[in-house]
């Protein structure tokens, strides 16, 4: 059996998905078990249609082997099935709930780990893919993204609805270069590190817990904000590589280049809201008696590099996009 084969791919997916579900499941709350139940369901549906396709594709061209030509019914259901398993809009109303009813280090696993396996197989068929598909999706999965997170108050939420819009615009990386798929994903896992990590530090559960973390720890304050606006892709920060790079590549398509710009504004908005909520205001019922979240801050050893390569990539961009 080769080294590319799908009945391979398609058990490497297996063996990733029926991991992480005990580890979604160990607080014992209902939650935490619904949210596994809710993330076995979909990721099973996603593998199922991952071997329909393939053994579609068998039967059609008589391989099994994952660079080989695939036929149309096939990529169409590999795209859509990768697509839910990755939590592209529109199969993405799961995700927003599994990441909910588990912990913030739970919630980074799910947003950044579990998704390297089906991107890595969306890149190993990517010369099959039919690219109005990709645009569509990323395009759609930004948008959604972004409006979709106004209303939340919940960090987890607002974090999920945040990785949805950064999928978006990976998948559209797709179609263009396959390198800059590479540092897309790179970049956002270290955003995504920060802020989750942030969060596990300061236990902020929803938006208003936010504004107590000041009094834990001023230093961890800022860089949440900074890495926030990080996030929201503005510049010099490390967040706007990705986008500056994606939107110099697709300048010669006026139209997907136009509406991703507009999508990425929602995400912008509340990116600088929870920055703001973070910083910028004072919680009303600030008093001087012990709380829990007074006590000493225990900071998580990677938090210092975390939050550096958050902040400062965006100078070595160069030496960035042409190594990965």
């Amino acid at each position: 059996m080769s080294s590319n084969h799908w009945l391979l791919a398609w058990l490497g997916l297996e063996l990733n998905t029926l991991s992480i579900i005990p580890i979604i499941a160990k607080p014992n709350h209902p939650r935490a078990t619904e949210a596994a139940m809710k993330y076995f369901l979909m990721q099973a549906t996603g593998a199922t249609l991952i071997l329909c396709a393939t053994t579609i594709n068998a039967w059609q061209t008589g391989q099994w082997t994952m660079t080989c030509t695939l036929s149309q019914t096939a990529t169409t259901l590999l795209t859509a099935a990768i697509a839910l398993k990755l939590g592209l809009a529109p199969a993405h109303l799961w995700y927003p709930e599994v990441m909910q009813g588990s912990t913030p280090t739970t919630a980074l696993i799910i947003s950044t780990w579990q998704k390297i396996a089906p991107l890595t197989m969306l890149k190993m068929i990517h010369n099959h893919l039919n690219t109005n598909t990709l645009l569509t999706l990323g395009i759609t999965s930004a948008l959604l993204g972004g409006l979709t997170g106004l209303n939340q108050t919940q960090t987890r939420k607002i974090m999920a609805f945040s990785s949805i819009a950064h999928m978006g615009w990976l998948i559209i990386t797709l179609t263009l270069n396959l390198t800059l798929t590479t540092l897309t994903m790179i970049t956002y896992t270290l955003m995504t590190s920060t802020m989750f990590y942030t969060l596990a530090t300061t236990s902020s559960k929803t938006l208003s817990d936010m504004g107590t973390t000041w009094s834990l720890s001023p230093t961890l304050t800022t860089t949440t904000m900074l890495a926030l606006v990080s996030l929201g892709g503005l510049p010099p920060l490390t967040g706007f590589m990705p986008k500056w790079l994606i939107l110099k590549d697709l300048v010669t398509a006026p139209l997907p280049s136009t509406l991703l710009l507009l999508a990425s504004l929602p995400s912008l908005f509340f990116y600088t809201r929870l920055a703001y909520l973070t910083t910028l205001t004072t919680p009303p019922t600030t008093t001087n008696t012990e709380h829990t979240w007074r006590l000493p801050t225990r900071y998580t050893p990677m938090m210092t590099l975390m939050t550096s390569t958050t902040l400062l990539l965006l100078p070595i961009t160069p030496l960035l996009y042409h190594t990965t």
